[in-house]
C-alpha cells in the first residue's frame, strides 16, 4: 500500500492529534495538582457536562473508544466527581451526573479551551479553516461509519 496518499496521511495525523490533546489535558491536570483523575476520564466528565445519563448513554455516544466507561465512572464515582443513583423509573438503570468537584473541573477544562481559543486567534488556524477541517472531519466519519456497516469486510 501506498502511504504516501492524503488519506493515510490524514488518518495518522487523527491519531496522533488525539494523543497529543489528551497529553495537552494530562499537562493541565497537572498544572492544577489534579492527580485523582486522569485524561480520558477528564473528557468523558467533560462530555457528561450538565446532563445526567446512563453508563449506557455514554457507551452509544462512543466518544471512548479504547476505554472501559464502567470502570471510568466507577473510578470517578469513588474519586467524588460524579454521583451516581438508580433511576427512579427503572430500578436497573443507572444515572450518573456531575457532583460540585465533577462540575469545577468541567469549568477548568472549558476555561482551558477558552484560552486556547484566544491564543489560536492571529495564528494560521482561523475559523474558516476550522469549521473547513470539521466538516472534513464529518464527512470522514460518516464514511467510516458506513464502512464500519458493511458486512462484506476487507
Amino acid at each position: 500500500m501506498n502511504t504516501n496518499t492524503p488519506y493515510y496521511e490524514a488518518i495518522q495525523l487523527i491519531e496522533r492529534l488525539h494523543r497529543h490533546f489528551l497529553d495537552v489535558l494530562k499537562v493541565e491536570l497537572d498544572r492544577k495538582g489534579i492527580q485523582d483523575i486522569n485524561n480520558v476520564q477528564s473528557m468523558i466528565l467533560f462530555n457528561i457536562g450538565d446532563e445526567e445519563m446512563t453508563v449506557g448513554e455514554l457507551t452509544i455516544r462512543g466518544y471512548y473508544l479504547g476505554s472501559n466507561v464502567s470502570y471510568n465512572v466507577k473510578k470517578m464515582v469513588e474519586n467524588d466527581y460524579l454521583v451516581q443513583e438508580r433511576s427512579v423509573h427503572d430500578k436497573r438503570s443507572i444515572r450518573v451526573r456531575l457532583s460540585d468537584k465533577g462540575k469545577d473541573l468541567k469549568n477548568a477544562i472549558s476555561d482551558m479551551f477558552k484560552r486556547h481559543e484566544e491564543q489560536i486567534k492571529g495564528s494560521k488556524i482561523t475559523d474558516d479553516s476550522l469549521n473547513d477541517l470539521n466538516e472534513t472531519l464529518k464527512n470522514l466519519e460518516r464514511f467510516w461509519a458506513a464502512q464500519a456497516n458493511f458486512a462484506g469486510g476487507f
